[in-house]
């Protein structure tokens, strides 16, 4: 009676494992599939440039809505098209010499996150910017098929509100705030 028992309990556990199995999951972001786009308003003209994603990894659990991990940006390798530009981002706006990355560290998660197909849901969490932390809280558009995962969304950080150097000179006056575009790729697979 005891070995059908214990039979029993192995069968139900692995009917149910995938289940459990696929409450929890690592995106693991590929950083040559993903991309910082932004775009900076002008008096005269826009700026749009991009910043590659140096590493990515989130962990979410659908049955406790919890998420945690981190997205880490190179500060340092902005491009806009104007090298001499760019030399000047780095060095006088995010001073990329002391503070190297941009992070975004996700805290919560609003909305339903399914196996598969499109959704978008609410993240909260931490990004940080020339050293120092700001609460934003972002639209994540979700896109699941099979074991791949995209996310795209799009905001914008007031950067000189933040602390960072306006790099406005006489005529040429461009927006205090930057707006951006996050495009994510990379793999899924079961938490930890």
């Amino acid at each position: 009676m005891k070995t059908i028992a214990q039979s029993l309990i192995l069968a139900l556990s692995l009917a149910f494992a995938p289940f459990a199995f696929a409450q929890h999951q690592t995106f693991t972001v590929n950083p040559d599939a993903s991309k910082v786009a932004f775009t900076l308003g002008g008096n005269t003209h826009h700026v749009d440039g991009t910043f590659h994603v140096q590493s990515g990894s989130i962990d979410y659990d659908r049955s406790a809505q919890a998420i945690s991990g981190s997205v880490v940006v190179a500060a340092g390798s902005g491009n806009s098209g104007d090298q001499g530009r760019d030399k000047k981002m780095n060095s006088d706006v995010l001073d990329v010499a002391h503070y190297a990355e941009v992070s975004f560290v996700p805290k919560s998660y609003q909305g339903t996150i399914p196996t598969s197909g499109d959704f978008t849901i609410q993240v909260t969490g931490i990004f940080t910017l020339h050293g120092t932390p700001h609460d934003l809280t972002v639209p994540m558009q979700i896109h699941i098929e099979g074991t791949a995962l995209t996310t795209k969304t799009h905001f914008t950080v007031p950067y000189v509100q933040w602390g960072l150097k306006d790099p406005s000179i006489f005529i040429l006056k461009v927006a205090k705030v930057v707006d951006i575009d996050l495009t994510l790729a990379g793999s899924l697979s079961p938490g930890k």
